[in-house]
């Protein structure tokens, strides 16, 4: 189950992640953007504090290769969560179709140009939906960060093997939404 006032607390951070998962900018890395939304108590604080001493020891021109390098060239690390997730495009076809029904229920209109597994809309959505009040946010918000989980686990295994910075701000991610998570009494009992 997810604890949508605990996601709601987090809203910043998705955002955050999102600007960072996008394809880099100058102000992608402005220090105060950083400075608003983490503090030391933050889950996701000392990945994220990695991550951001990594790319300023590079220049923009090296970060935007980095960025291309990881996301767009390679099938491993790839951005679209249920690409490496279905056996076939018909199941996949039909969780893109989903996802798309999921952010216009909630009032995001889909940009013609992505497909509604992209991570960083994936994120943008959660940070700028309106869940308050709704009794289908639940299962939603449910599945979608199940999606998330399922499609940046892999992808973050691999980052760091390669020691790439992209694998802290991922983590990082993956931390703050293990924050959003109620657990089950009887599931930590037995961990």
């Amino acid at each position: 189950m997810i604890d949508l006032e605990m996601l709601k607390y987090y809203k910043d951070t998705l955002g955050y992640m999102s600007q960072q998962l996008s394809f880099p900018e100058k102000l992608t890395f402005h220090p105060k953007t950083f400075n608003d939304i983490f503090t030391e108590d933050h889950p996701a604080y000392p990945h994220v504090k990695q991550y951001r001493e990594r790319m300023y020891e590079k220049s923009l021109s090296e970060i935007k290769a980095l960025y291309t390098d990881t996301f767009d060239f390679n099938k491993k690390t790839t951005l679209y969560m249920t690409f490496n997730k279905f056996d076939t495009q018909k199941e996949r076809g039909q969780m893109l179709a989903k996802l798309k029904v999921l952010y216009e229920m909630f009032g995001l209109e889909m940009p013609s140009s992505e497909l509604s597994d992209y991570l960083p809309l994936m994120l943008e959505f959660l940070y700028a939906a309106q869940f308050d009040g709704d009794s289908r946010a639940q299962e939603n918000v449910q599945l979608l960060i199940m999606i998330i989980e399922d499609g940046t686990y892999p992808v973050m295994k691999y980052l760091e093997e390669k020691e790439n910075p992209y694998s802290h701000l991922i983590r990082g991610l993956r931390e703050t939404l293990k924050r959003c998570i109620v657990q089950d009494n009887e599931v930590t009992q037995h961990v």
